[in-house]
């Protein structure tokens, strides 16, 4: 997902280039590349997929020379995550409709990357397996406003390291913020996800009908003139 705007970098990261696009971390690379990288040793190049805003298509083919342009796909307007996820989802599905997904920001700083490789692989297999919608968790280190905090089950003597969400808090304020942090039930939302095709399908059938309506009437305009449009 490379469509933000930035907004929370400014003035570093402005509409005109947003900090997906910048050298953030001195390394000579994007935020985009970098995260383009740290997955390519999961994913063959033709089953990555970029979705941006078409203001950034240009920006995007420069930083990914050697990802196809069939697989940047340009939304004409923001509306947010899922719209997004569900375009790429409609593309997936014209091509491989037993795929497995994982979705990620372009914009993160990942220090262990081998770690969240495991991490990751270990969601694929389960998503393959069972008709889960999972969501990666990060272990707060301080009461944070900027970040979705997700509740979670926890089963007793269980080692496994999925769990089951109980609850999802967009932003809390700083004190609900601190009790969340300070009961060890919580973990910020790292806005990373993996499912099924299949799975996402249902779930958007079931709780974005309008939108999963949508997207059916859109898909058989993919790879034709008419998609743009």
């Amino acid at each position: 997902m490379a469509g933000g705007v930035g907004t929370r970098f400014w003035p570093e990261s402005r509409v005109a280039r947003p900090k997906q696009y910048l050298d953030m971390l001195g390394t000579g690379k994007s935020l985009l590349q970098l995260t383009f990288e740290r997955f390519l040793p999961l994913f063959s190049i033709e089953n990555i997929f970029v979705v941006t805003s078409e203001r950034y298509l240009e920006m995007t083919y420069s930083v990914l020379p050697t990802l196809s342009s069939e697989n940047i796909l340009a939304e004409p307007v923001a509306r947010n995550t899922a719209p997004c996820i569900a375009y790429a989802a409609s593309k997936i599905h014209a091509l491989n409709q037993a795929a497995v997904i994982f979705v990620t920001p372009s914009d993160q700083f990942v220090a262990e990357e081998t770690i969240i490789r495991e991490i990751v692989e270990s969601a694929l297999e389960a998503c393959a397996e069972n008709p889960y919608i999972m969501t990666l968790g990060i272990k707060p280190s301080r009461p944070d406003t900027g970040y979705g905090y997700i509740q979670f089950m926890d089963e007793k003597g269980s080692k496994n390291v999925f769990r089951k969400v109980k609850t999802f808090t967009e932003k809390p304020d700083p004190e609900i913020a601190k009790v969340f942090v300070e009961s060890g039930e919580f973990l910020w939302n790292s806005g990373m996800f993996c499912f099924s095709l299949n799975t996402f399908r249902k779930a958007m059938q079931k709780f974005l009908p309008d939108m999963f309506d949508l997207f059916e009437v859109l898909e058989p305009s993919f790879g034709t003139p008419g998609e743009k449009k």
